[in-house]
């Protein structure tokens, strides 16, 4: 029994923290746009509504998202290592699907072996000066339901995929062939509790292995 496909979030699932969260507080708008953040995990408006928003309120330079980069490393949730270990070690195809930011992502997926075409997220782009520019605004993470086309794209030619996130973004991504585990450990969130296949609230992660194995379809 096991899924083709096995995909995570990554802010409040593989790392402790929310990336956009810890760079609106080093701008000094922490508060602001983590409301902003919850209001669109919560699912009570959608992403597109928020994410051009929060990057020019925040303008993120180069030296912030190598910040950031490092603390998604040093704030690994438990047993996240664990997982990705046995995972790859069994042969499995292993993804982040996240609407984080893609430079900011790629150093925590390389400590967990995950190569960069199977990280999905949105790229950011600077100036000659390391300012902030812009961002992929056409990318489908920067938006609700990006998950979803993320994972029906994965899917060609596959039988089944399994998503694990904490947020409504994560739950988006339900669709014929796709099963989605919601993981409570960092950020226990209601309409996810609601709307995942199955729940995790231990804040380790190893507690998913037994889920991808007993919901896998069989091959």
């Amino acid at each position: 029994m096991s899924y083709d496909i096995i995909c995570f979030d990554c802010d409040s699932t593989l790392s402790k923290i929310e990336g956009i969260d810890e760079l609106a507080r080093w701008a000094g708008v922490g508060e602001e746009m983590a409301q902003l953040t919850d209001t669109a995990m919560n699912g009570e408006l959608p992403l597109e509504a928020v994410y051009g928003k929060r990057l020019e309120t925040i303008q993120p330079d180069r030296a912030n998202i190598a910040k950031l980069a490092d603390l998604y490393i040093q704030e690994m949730v438990d047993g996240v290592k664990e997982v990705f270990a046995t995972l790859l070690g069994q042969g499995k195809d292993v993804h982040i699907i996240s609407g984080g930011l893609r430079q900011a992502i790629l150093p925590l997926a390389d400590v967990l072996g995950i190569p960069e075409h199977s990280v999905h997220a949105v790229d950011i782009y600077f100036n000659a000066d390391g300012s902030y520019q812009s961002y992929d605004e056409s990318h489908p993470l920067a938006r609700s339901g990006g998950k979803a086309e993320i994972c029906k794209q994965l899917l060609q030619g596959k039988y089944s995929l399994v998503m694990i996130g904490d947020g409504k973004t994560d739950m988006e991504a339900k669709q014929p062939g796709v099963t989605v585990i919601g993981f409570g450990g960092v950020c226990d969130r209601a309409v996810v509790r609601e709307l995942a296949d199955e729940f995790v609230e231990d804040a380790d992660l190893t507690a998913v292995l037994p889920l991808i194995y007993s919901l896998g379809l069989p091959k």
